[in-house]
């Protein structure tokens, strides 16, 4: 009796049948935790933490803001355990739950139990009310967008590949260990970057001369020595994390170890915590992890649980650092939800004060504020009016002296294009992000090698996903335009094997 062998499309003519063994498709989406250990899980997520604040004694009113934020968090458990449950590794989807679990769900419900605001909220009730059901609504339509993402035709053929000219990789290592040194020199050595990020800002502001008058002129300023000082940094030290990882020749090589060593002590002076916002720490955080453990969906899985412990136990103790000594709040509270009311979570209460600064007069941009963004590096000497970023004109508005507010991605569409824009905006954010997900898993199960330019790009992405979420966006276009520079320096698409890594 013989055996009919069957070749599944795709499988590169291995045979598939009676009596043949089939090796596992890393590809192929699958449980990554046992029932045992899943069911729990989905429950902590969905109903015990979110229950668990919801009956903490507090003075807020049970009602509809407390209720959309509570079905709100529920949702967002269920999408992030949803993440956290496939061994497919949908890096970008993950952290935009992650934050919307943490950031717009879990820290707004204890504000709304504690009725307690990190930043004030200058409008009416109704219009929390408002910005909580667009939050819901926006998050919906990013699900809708990665559906259709899911349901797109595979593309024929094979793409030309971006992979990392090894000389070119070197220029950047040199002008990083360049560009970093100059920021040290400028804000006055070492010792800045471990004292605490009130001292660091009034170094900065002291480098470029954003105190006085010159202010406003010079911003940029500041922005491209903190950008220039840290962004390239960090982009080196991922392909050099990349190389090593996946090639035995670049370990054997002590001049790419050496490299590799000084980068990440460079980092750990330009990019620590202590001297950084607390979200482009877990941008940092976030990019190594993914590229040093591109195939793992366990380093997938834990690190987006070590995400949610560090936004929900160590930001708060982090803020500390953002003060110098004896200068910073007082925490010591009465309850044990009042680190969550935090300016790192005034999202939905900044929302709901741009829906009350539309509503006074000001209404939508219809893609002024879009314009803005786009078009960050043309300087206010030469394009008269240019907008401010969003966070700092509803700041303005509101007559706070510190301007320096969020801006979610969620406000920011709104603001531009009104709820149908808004719910079409994440709706389009959504299918990208599955896009690249699901190209990421391709590329980096076929294709291992070291210069792998995807295999970098998605986990930066997914890491810097936090602050483009949190926005302003224009605060956040510079370090994007920084990187898109690095990255161009790097990549070729017409490799000659001798310039490859290897």
């Amino acid at each position: 009796m013989t055996t009919t062998t069957h070749v599944r499309p795709g499988s590169r003519g291995r045979a598939e049948g009676p009596g043949v063994a089939q090796p596992p498709d890393p590809a192929a989406p699958r449980l990554a935790l046992s029932r045992a250990l899943s069911v729990p899980f989905v429950l902590a997520m969905v109903a015990v933490l979110p229950g668990w604040v919801a009956t903490q004694p507090g003075p807020g009113a049970r009602d509809a803001v407390f209720w959309l934020q509570l079905t709100l968090c529920c949702y967002a458990g269920a999408r992030l355990s949803a993440m956290v449950l496939t061994a497919r590794r949908r890096l970008i989807q993950g952290s935009f739950w992650l934050f919307v679990y943490i950031a717009m769900g879990i820290a707004p419900l204890a504000q709304a139990v504690l009725d307690r605001v990190p930043t004030p909220v200058v409008g009416p009730r109704s219009d929390t009310v408002l910005a909580t059901a667009l939050v819901l609504l926006g998050v919906v339509a990013f699900d809708v967008g990665a559906l259709l993402a899911r349901h797109r035709p595979a593309p024929r053929g094979r793409s030309r590949t971006a992979t990392v000219h090894r000389t070119r990789l070197y220029v950047l290592i040199a002008f990083a260990f360049a560009a970093s040194a100059l920021m040290v020199v400028q804000l006055g050595g070492l010792g800045v970057f471990f004292s605490s990020r009130q001292e660091i800002s009034a170094s900065v502001a002291d480098a470029t001369g954003t105190t006085g008058a010159g202010a406003a002129a010079s911003q940029a300023g500041s922005a491209f020595l903190r950008g220039f000082g840290t962004v390239p940094a960090l982009i080196a030290l991922l392909f050099t994390t990349r190389w090593l990882v996946t090639s035995r020749v670049a370990r054997r090589r002590p001049l790419v170890l050496a490299l590799w060593t000084g980068l990440l002590a460079l980092n750990a002076v330009v990019n620590n915590p202590v001297s950084n916002p607390r979200y482009w720490f877990l941008t940092v955080l976030f990019a190594l992890l993914f590229t040093a453990f591109p195939r793992s969906p366990v380093m997938y899985r834990n690190a987006l649980a070590l995400g949610a412990v560090i936004a929900l136990v160590v930001f708060p103790f982090a803020d500390r650092f953002r003060y110098a000594e004896d200068g910073g709040p007082d925490h010591q509270t009465e309850s044990v939800l009042v680190p969550l009311t935090l300016k790192d979570y005034d999202q939905i209460g900044m929302f709901a004060n741009t829906v009350s600064f539309a509503e006074a007069g000001e209404g939508h941009t219809y893609g002024r504020q879009l314009s803005g963004t786009l078009l960050f590096f043309v300087p206010r000497s030469v394009w008269d009016g240019k907008p401010e970023d969003s966070g700092v004109r509803v700041g303005k508005w509101m007559g706070m002296r510190n301007t320096n507010l969020s801006s979610p991605l969620w406000a920011e569409l709104w603001l531009d294009f009104g709820p149908l824009g808004m719910a079409a905006g994440l709706a389009g954010a959504g299918y990208l992000a599955a896009r690249a997900d699901r190209r990421y898993v391709r590329r980096t199960v076929d294709d291992t090698g070291p210069g792998n330019v995807l295999a970098v790009v998605v986990p930066m992405v997914a890491g810097y996903s936090f602050i483009l979420l949190r926005g302003p966006l224009l605060q956040a276009t510079g370090r994007i335009a920084i990187a898109a520079l690095c990255l161009a320096l790097v990549t070729t698409f017409r490799p000659d094997p001798r310039k490859l890594l290897r």
